[in-house]
């Protein structure tokens, strides 16, 4: 949901940096969306200044190569799951925010990659989750 005030991005997802900030915008507005706060808050409990940083490490090995993240990000969903679980409209919601912040802000192979990224991500843990595998339907609405 592109603002037609807003310029078009110029920058890719190419340093540590714009990384940060695109994890920063993207999940300071999961953790205020009606569907996806309360999983992230409420079920998971997320200390987001221990989390936003294993976030970047995480898309900056994974767009940029660098080492530094630890971790097992199906374990840490499967273990939410057993407490709540998903339905594809988490993950479609998840997806539409996400696809949303990276075209809002950048433009670029790698924000391309980080897309196509998640939409992976997204399919394979719904998946193993749900038993479907969801796709990126467009964006939800506000």
């Amino acid at each position: 949901m592109r603002d037609a005030h807003r310029p078009a991005p110029t920058r890719d997802l190419d340093s540590p940096d714009e990384i940060a900030e695109m994890v920063r915008r993207f999940y300071q507005d999961v953790a205020q969306d009606d569907l996806l706060g309360p999983m992230f808050n409420d079920v998971a409990r997320v200390d987001w200044s221990e989390h936003l940083p294993k976030l970047t490490a995480f898309w900056c090995r994974a767009l940029l190569g660098l080492q530094g993240y630890m971790g097992n990000p199906f374990r840490a969903h499967a273990l939410i799951h057993q407490q709540a679980s998903f339905t594809p409209a988490h993950f479609q919601r998840w997806l539409a925010l996400f696809h949303e912040t990276v075209e809002m802000g950048w433009v670029g192979p790698l924000a391309q990659r980080a897309t196509d990224l998640a939409d992976n991500v997204a399919r394979v843990h719904s998946g193993q989750l749900i038993g479907e595998q969801v796709e990126f339907a467009g964006y939800a609405s506000s």
